[in-house]
């Protein structure tokens, strides 16, 4: 069935359910691609700051906090595209894209310190890799995907693999588990294979100067505002109506809450909706210098359970138990923390070789949570003050008891967890004085979906960005389907709404396609060269 895209869309509303990059893209490309007026575009939010996974926020005196940061690369086409006209948040005069590349170009990464074991580097001139594990890898590359529906990590690759240089770079660098998909982790490998040479020295990889929030989201915001642009925060979509004709999918309605108010939202013949279905980030929790975050679920979780309504609707709107029913396989606990005093810094330094924001990933490989910390360049707000320092962890085995600290990290404090990173990195002493002098902040976070979208799963869990027959709507986000591309990246978010907006509207554009590094002979000889060392 041919989709009628609108040419004219003047008199369209355009409704877009959650506020994270996927749907910010969309909305940019909707006014500067398609036409649609800004006044036009309502973005409805759940929560009260928009932005999804790209987050930051907090002062020096109760502490900065940071949920995670999305690595970036050069070949990211549809993001830097985004992001091209949209003007950075200190300088109006150029673009995000030429800020962050010219950020990266004078704070390199170069891991010296990428893996820990007892407290010293470990040396990484070999990944690892017996001659099973390299000849399973590059059996994995030319496996076709459907072949691997619903399988694990662990169902392809034998026990020594989980305990070579190369898992541990890998698990720690992109968050997967042994029972992540394999089929995910495949995509990765073709998608990313011009990256593997540097892997051990997060070679290629991309920061932004400030936190994500401050440097991608607020510059989006800024933009979409001053284009009349509506954000409607606090307000939930709680169910979606739809009309089945035929082959047609048509979006009729939106139930909505906000501050205990149900409304209903009625869609003319010429307004659309952009549906971000299911989040990484939904449902988190802060907890404190003194105590824990507590664990939430789903149904705390408006994009969740706005999913699991919409689901039985139609068998092409995708499968969300699959992503989000196993919440102990899903969860992930990271942690930020703030020191008014340099001495950590100074002596990660000159430990590592790397001065901030060059180094990326340190992971402490012997420990039992699989601790991995961040220092990125400072300040990472543009709020911080010069004798304030920030850094970022976080942990792939939450519910495991610690080395020093006999507790699950999940039930531990922000001073318990920095108590069992000093043990890691041998600097107890070194620290008491400071953490004694009241000198030091942690902030522990709770994040219930955060891997979610490496789940386990089979062609159709994920909904097509455009399926068979939606006259008016897309699906958008990390569980949108889209081909070749690697979900847990902006990149995948971006080419959703490219995927959304040039299908649904005239543009005279195509999407951007996926940078295939895979067919280049120069790269696999270098990816082969490297696994096999």
């Amino acid at each position: 069935m041919q989709r009628e895209k609108n040419s004219n869309p003047k008199d369209s509303k355009i409704y877009l359910i959650g506020s994270g990059i996927a749907s910010l893209a969309s909305a940019t490309y909707l006014i500067r691609d398609a036409g649609v007026p800004g006044k036009n575009i309502h973005i409805l939010e759940q929560d009260s700051t928009i932005g999804g996974a790209l987050d930051g926020d907090g002062d020096s005196e109760h502490g900065f906090i940071i949920r995670g940061g999305r690595m970036h690369e050069e070949h990211f086409v549809c993001y830097w595209d985004l992001l091209s006209n949209i003007p950075s948040y200190d300088d109006h005069d150029i673009s995000v894209t030429e800020e962050t590349f010219e950020f990266n170009s004078r704070f390199v990464s170069h891991a010296q310190a990428r893996l820990l074991k007892d407290g010293k580097r470990v040396d990484l001139s070999s990944l690892g890799l017996t001659l099973k594990d390299q000849a399973d890898l590059l059996k994995l590359t030319f496996a076709s995907e459907k072949s691997l529906d619903n399988l694990r990590i662990e169902d392809w690759f034998k026990n020594e693999f989980f305990e070579s240089n190369y898992w541990y770079i890998w698990a720690t660098t992109f968050a997967f588990q042994k029972w992540s998909s394999v089929a995910v982790m495949r995509r990765y490998m073709k998608r990313f294979i011009h990256l593997v040479e540097g892997l051990p020295t997060l070679g290629g990889i991309m920061r932004t100067k400030y936190n994500q929030y401050h440097s991608v989201v607020m510059p989006l915001k800024r933009y979409l505002c001053g284009k009349g642009v509506q954000f409607h925060l606090n307000t939930q979509v709680t169910d979606i109506d739809f009309s089945f004709f035929l082959d047609k999918k048509t979006v009729t309605g939106l139930h909505t809450l906000k501050n205990h108010e149900k409304q209903k939202i009625s869609l003319g013949e010429r307004d659309y909706v952009f549906i971000t279905n299911g989040s990484i980030t939904a449902s988190t929790a802060n907890g404190s210098w003194t105590e824990a975050p507590v664990l939430k679920y789903k149904s705390t979780s408006g994009s969740w359970k706005l999913w699991d309504k919409i689901a039985p609707k139609n068998n092409a709107f995708g499968n969300p138990g699959v992503f989000s029913d196993n919440i102990d396989l899903q969860k992930w606990y990271s942690f930020t923390a703030t020191l008014k005093d340099n001495t950590f810094h100074n002596y990660m330094e000159n430990f590592s070789g790397n001065v901030d924001g060059t180094g990326g990933l340190v992971t402490l490989t012997d420990s039992n949570w699989l601790m991995s910390i961040v220092i990125a360049r400072q300040p990472h707000f543009p709020n911080q003050p010069k004798d304030v320092k920030v850094f970022w962890g976080d942990a792939l085995y939450p519910d495991n008891e610690g080395n020093y600290i006999k507790k699950k990290m999940s039930e531990c404090s922000g001073k318990e967890i920095l108590e069992e990173l000093w043990y890691h990195l041998k600097v107890q002493e070194l620290m008491k004085p400071i953490v004694d002098a009241g000198k030091v902040n942690c902030i522990p976070v709770a994040m219930p979906f955060i891997d979610s979208l490496f789940m386990p799963y089979e062609q159709g869990d994920r909904p097509d960005v455009l399926p068979e027959g939606a006259a008016n709507f897309a699906f958008l986000g990390q569980f949108a389907e889209v081909p070749k591309d690697c979900v847990f990246t902006v990149e995948y978010s971006v080419r959703c709404a490219q995927t959304a907006v040039y299908g649904l509207f005239e543009t005279e554009k195509k999407v951007l396609p996926v940078y295939d590094s895979i067919y280049r002979p120069d790269v696999l000889i270098k990816a082969v060269k490297t696994i096999s060392k």
